[in-house]
């Protein structure tokens, strides 16, 4: 097997973990509000605190990446959010789980740019919209493993010993990053020339990261950031807001929650075959169709079925349509760190950061507003269905976004722009 497949194998685990940790405090979220007593709008600010401090920290994060490698920074955040995925399994009262989902989100934040920094360096153009395909799908599998894992733990457990087992997982998996995982892969023993000529020349780590006055002149890179902004604010829904929906409003029981692991099947698929699409628009018809009408089409998609799960008065169809809703997202959702690599090819990391921070973001929104819209007008499916003019206007940015522009031109830098 070709090393930078090997390289994709650990990547793919490492996005099933990710998944299995942030999906698992939802899956186990009905419990824990009765455990401790909370409503809709205080579980909107547990989910929320992870998603602000997942923003603040997430450039930071990226630029890690960008200095010192994703080895050593990869190792330091699933270290860093295994411990605190274990504490979560330890607190007793709301205002210690609000510090601990704090906590969560700054230690992970910089995982995503991360991984892409590690596709950028081992992996071939002509491969990176597959990778990230794969990338998106491995988040999917850990979201639908999720609720297989976590319901029948806590059934026969409680929800405490669901975070203590995701916790170890998360351990193991850095121990042997770190261990066999270079940065790139003219540092790695054993793989082959033909194998390097296949890769090409790895982008060059810099010491200050994205030169940000240049990149902030560029139209392109707030586009960007509105697009993740847009994508992060439906995509927190299924993440932090699913299984407290479909109890609360559609009377779904706690086995029922099972259930739950559908819309991830169904991204794992559209996430496979974004990549797949990519690809092939790449080779037929240039790079700005490969991920522009992809991104369009996902974020359009998102909107429309979210709004039709919301007023169907069937549960059944209600689920199958919010499955088609996150098939959507996650269609698009490769897309938005494929242009990141596009547009600031030697600032991979940094850039996929200030894309995931506006993502974060909108997660933050969409975790808090959605628990205060569900409280005040008594219903949790009118803040499913303001999801759609947010995705809609995501949709739209992509018009703005061209990914053959470099947002900082070779030889360009804040001083010589200035």
């Amino acid at each position: 097997m070709k090393y930078r497949y090997r390289v994709g194998a650990l990547l793919f685990l490492l996005a099933v973990i990710t998944f299995l940790d942030r999906v698992c405090i939802s899956v186990a979220g009905p419990r824990i509000q009765e455990y401790l007593h909370i409503g809709p709008h205080q579980w909107g600010w547990v989910v929320g605190v992870f998603a602000i401090a997942y923003a603040v920290f997430e450039i930071p994060g990226g630029w890690m990446g960008d200095r010192f490698g994703p080895r050593i920074t990869l190792t330091r955040i699933v270290l860093w959010w295994s411990a605190f995925t274990a504490l979560t399994g330890a607190v007793s009262s709301y205002p210690l789980l609000l510090l601990t989902r704090f906590s969560f989100g700054a230690g992970e934040a910089g995982a995503n740019p991360n991984a892409a920094a590690s596709i950028a360096s081992w992996f071939p153009a002509s491969e990176r919209g597959r990778a990230f395909g794969v990338l998106a799908m491995a988040m999917q599998t850990g979201g639908a493993l999720s609720p297989l894992l976590v319901v029948p733990i806590q059934i026969r457990y409680g929800w405490r010993a669901s975070f203590y087992v995701f916790a170890l997982v998360g351990v193991v998996w850095a121990v042997d990053w770190f261990l066999w995982f270079r940065n790139t892969p003219r540092e790695k023993r054993g793989v082959t020339s033909s194998e390097l000529n296949e890769i090409g020349d790895a982008p060059e780590r810099h010491e200050h990261g994205l030169p940000w006055g240049v990149a902030a002149r560029s139209g392109n890179f707030w586009a960007i950031l509105l697009m993740g902004l847009s994508f992060g604010y439906g995509n927190y829904f299924f993440l932090a807001w699913l299984p407290t929906y479909l109890v609360r409003a559609r009377n779904f029981s706690e086995r029922d929650l099972l259930l739950s692991t559908l819309p991830f099947i169904f991204g794992a698929c559209a996430s496979v075959g974004s990549g797949v699409t990519s690809d092939f628009l790449l080779r037929r018809f240039g790079l700005k169709a490969a991920r522009c009408r992809i991104g369009m089409i996902g974020l359009a998609c998102g909107g429309l079925f979210a709004v039709l799960a919301a007023v169907t008065p069937s549960n059944w169809w209600t689920l199958l349509l919010l499955c088609m809703s996150y098939a959507g997202l996650t269609f698009h959702w490769p897309m938005s760190f494929s242009v990141c690599i596009d547009v600031a090819r030697k600032f991979p990391g940094s850039m996929a950061g200030a894309q995931n921070t506006a993502a974060q973001v909108g997660s933050f929104l969409s975790g808090v507003v959605f628990g205060y819209v569900a409280k005040i007008s008594g219903t949790y499916d009118l803040p499913l269905i303001l999801m759609a003019p947010v995705l809609g206007f995501g949709a739209l940015i992509w018009l703005k976004i061209d990914p053959t522009q470099e947002l900082v031109p070779e030889g360009q830098t804040e001083h010589s722009k200035a």
